[in-house]
């Protein structure tokens, strides 16, 4: 299953700005993988913290056939040792071991959560232990499919927005004007930032200063 969005997204974003109309003939259709199991989808962002797409895809395939379904009892099922073998850091596996069991005692409801707004999400899943706002909004996006999703604390969506607008540098007052601007499609938007951050497109650098060595 892919992220839904269709012309209605497209062209409202072609009509804000000249710039990511351009990205947007450039790449075309993006089909993003999303997941609407919340639990696994948490559980792949905390294992993607830090990490490269590739890294994470790696762990998570090693997860799958360890565990086969990735939920709560599965996961508590297997010992610390053998969840850090398949290439996740202690305090990785310490973050969703505890997730799992606040889940399996039902200290947090995950069928209530597609009931709240964004921020009512971020502000509960923040307060569990390895579950930043980053990994929140990760959820948002790729598993409830939340339209208006632009994540500050996504390295990725920065270097896209520098590579796009040309910046050296994106601060926290620039992004919300960009965020403005998108909404209320930040979602499809942050697809095509990731898309250009990705270096697979021609006709794009990222100009942020060169770190002296």
């Amino acid at each position: 299953m892919y992220f839904k969005y269709g012309n209605k997204e497209k062209d409202y974003l072609i009509n804000k700005d000249e710039k990511l109309a351009q990205v947007i003939h450039q790449v075309g259709h993006i089909q993003r993988s999303v997941n609407h199991d919340l639990f696994s989808c948490i559980v792949n962002s905390i294992v993607g913290q830090q990490i490269s797409t590739k890294a994470q895809q790696t762990i998570c395939e090693r997860m799958n056939l360890l565990l086969g379904d990735i939920h709560a009892d599965t996961i508590l099922s297997v010992t610390i040792d053998e969840l850090q073998s398949l290439g996740m850091s202690y305090r990785k596996v310490q973050y969703i071991v505890d997730f799992a069991d606040k889940v399996k005692n039902n200290e947090i409801n995950l069928d209530l959560l597609p009931t709240l707004s964004d921020q009512e999400i971020i502000n509960q899943l923040s307060s569990l232990k390895g579950i930043g706002e980053w990994t929140a909004e990760m959820m948002l996006l790729f598993s409830l499919e939340r339209p208006n999703v632009f994540s500050y604390n996504d390295l990725a969506i920065l270097r896209g927005l520098r590579m796009v607008y040309h910046h050296r540098k994106i601060d926290r007052k620039l992004f919300e004007s960009y965020r403005r601007k998108f909404t209320p499609y930040c979602s499809v938007a942050s697809l095509y930032f990731w898309a250009i951050a990705s270096g697979k497109y021609e006709g794009y650098k990222d100009y942020a200063p060169k770190k002296r060595k």
